[in-house]
């Protein structure tokens, strides 16, 4: 556990991973494919929720079937993973990494991106020895954060009290996945989520990182 028994569950896609704009470009690729109209970055910020099929469900009208989710899912992982080696880090991202960690403070992080391409992401990007540990998303499984972050925690171990931790994403259920397991959270406006959106789950809400870690420093 770090300094002050304080720790940071950082998101990536959205959150340190500045890849809304390959989001966006992926969708509407997939979209494309699937004979769906394009969509805004402001109108995916609009609609976005998780479990992704909901994202669907809103913009269809009904719920896609098991069939066209394994379609759709396909298609956007295809689009995505061609232009995620070009996504860098959040401004400040790095810097804060580093910062954190020569401070004595523990950070981990949570993603529901797939764990085999996740930590070969981060690896490239020269910031994996900043986390105490990495999780992606094993399996298919198209539910929310929380089960995982009752997962990460109980990998993590008894020294980090759930009270001590902050959550930091960049969508609702970052927040979700907190409370679900008595943590704090802050959330950022850079990713998938409108700021009135995120402004509607009740905590603190940011717009860049730096914001969020000195908040979350506020919040334990």
């Amino acid at each position: 556990m770090g300094k002050n028994g304080k720790h940071l569950v950082w998101d990536w896609n959205g959150t340190l991973l500045d890849d809304i704009e390959a989001v966006i470009g992926a969708t509407n690729a997939a979209f494309a494919e699937l004979g769906l109209e394009p969509i805004t970055l402001a109108r995916y910020r609009e609609l976005y929720t998780v479990p992704v099929p909901k994202f669907y469900e809103r913009l269809m009208g009904r719920l896609p079937t098991d069939a066209e989710w394994v379609v759709m899912d396909g298609a956007f992982h295809r689009h995505y993973w061609q232009r995620a080696e070009a996504c860098g880090l959040t401004a400040g991202a790095a810097e804060l990494l580093a910062a954190r960690q020569e401070s004595g403070f523990t950070q981990s992080l949570l993603s529901l991106a797939p764990h085999a391409e996740l930590v070969p992401l981060v690896r490239r990007h020269g910031i994996t020895e900043r986390f105490v540990r990495v999780d992606g998303r094993i399996g298919s499984s198209t539910e929310g954060k929380s089960a995982h972050m009752v997962r990460h925690l109980e990998a993590l171990g008894d020294g980090v009290p759930a009270a001590r931790i902050v959550v930091i994403g960049d969508a609702a259920d970052d927040a979700r996945a907190a409370a679900h397991v008595g943590a704090r959270a802050v959330l950022y406006t850079g990713g998938s989520h409108s700021r009135a959106s995120l402004e509607a789950v009740g905590v603190p809400v940011v717009d860049s990182l730096v914001e969020a870690v000195a908040v979350a420093e506020e919040l334990v």
